[in-house]
């Protein structure tokens, strides 16, 4: 165990690891920003899982992005034994001197002895096995929450690297292309930037839903109210049927872009849209990350460790006493009561308050 702050002049290649899903590895992007900031000399690499690269590409502190495809698994062990090693060889390539490792993943245990970095950090766990792979290893809170982004720059902290108020911003560059592409949909829809609504009713994960009917209503409503909407969704046919089914009971003169974007081009949308409405999802981290301002509702998961950070926003979310909870619905029926009973009125009154302001 290795209980002093790393040696930052040292630094000349810096590993960090998150595997996870699109909007856990976003909100890791400050810490390639406090990385780069505190060692301008290094370059700091990034392993994650394929399907979320956008989330980190061109991000101007990231050097490399090393990917693990879950696909891998599907295509025989032969050939996934012959991407892992093509993978392992890369990273040792590399000789990192410093392993940030952001979540209890094993592979990132394995890394920290395979690549045999000069330091590593992860999070603190239970285990002899854990802690003889990291030189330090980080306290998770106990009793209270802490927002996934402090939680994760938490890891700088142990190692001796404390994040000023202005670095903890996230980051997402869309790029020119996605730019481009968005800027031609909504002159196609004679829609000007700041001039609408960005509305992603939708979630890969049912438990965190709203009902068709309330997001019906509420579309009902704002556009009512003279807003222009924009409506996404993910390309997948069961977000595809959902946002259907939505469209169909408003009744509502929406631009339907969903399945039409990619995750960058999602950014580049909510970059110029007055305000995002949507539920705890990647593209409200998104929609955070551009600036905007957000309206979320939260059900089973928790606002302080995910709500939307650093930016204008209001959450809307149940008294239930069992909340948040975590489970994937009540019961793990897939359907969550503290999302499902929140009253149209209240969420239209945070959209209009939100709004309101300068």
């Amino acid at each position: 165990m290795v209980p002093d702050p790393i040696g930052v002049d040292s630094l000349r290649r810096v590993l960090v690891v998150k595997l996870r899903h699109h909007g856990d590895v976003l909100l890791t992007s400050p810490v390639f920003t406090v990385l780069a900031a505190r060692a301008p000399h290094a370059e700091i690499d990034a392993l994650v899982y394929a399907d979320t690269r956008d989330m980190l590409a061109g991000h101007p502190a990231v050097a490399r992005l090393h990917l693990v495809d879950r696909e891998w698994k599907r295509q025989g062990l032969l050939l996934q034994a012959r991407r892992e090693a093509a993978l392992l060889a890369a990273l040792r390539e590399r000789r990192y001197q410093l392993i940030v490792h952001l979540t209890d993943h094993w592979r990132g245990a394995w890394l920290a002895q395979l690549l045999r970095p000069r330091w590593s950090v992860a999070p603190a766990r239970p285990g002899w096995a854990w802690k003889a792979c990291f030189s330090h290893r980080f306290p998770l809170p106990k009793g209270t929450p802490r927002h996934t982004v402090e939680a994760n720059l938490d890891a700088l902290r142990r190692v001796g690297l404390y994040p000023t108020e202005d670095e903890k911003r996230l980051v997402m560059v869309p790029g020119p292309e996605a730019e481009a592409k968005v800027d031609a949909l909504l002159a196609q829809h004679g829609l000007a930037a700041r001039g609408f609504l960005h509305v992603h009713p939708t979630s890969r994960w049912l438990f965190k839903a709203w009902t068709d009917e309330a997001n019906a209503e509420l579309l009902a409503r704002l556009a009512a109210d003279g807003h222009r909407l924009v409506v996404t969704g993910a390309p997948n046919a069961r977000e595809q049927a959902i946002v259907k089914r939505i469209l169909e009971r408003a009744q509502a003169p929406v631009v339907d872009l969903s399945g039409a974007l990619t995750l960058r081009e999602m950014g580049a949308l909510a970059a110029r849209a007055r305000l995002f409405f949507g539920v705890d999802s990647a593209p409200m981290h998104i929609a955070a990350a551009m600036g905007t301002p957000v309206v979320a509702l939260f059900g089973p998961s928790g606002e302080r460790e995910w709500g939307p950070w650093m930016v204008p926003h209001r959450v809307v979310a149940s008294d239930h006493s069992c909340r948040p909870c975590g489970n994937d619905g009540c019961g793990g029926g897939k359907l969550s009561e503290c999302l499902t009973g929140l009253p149209v009125d209240r969420v239209h009154a945070a959209v209009n308050e939100l709004l309101a302001q300068p």
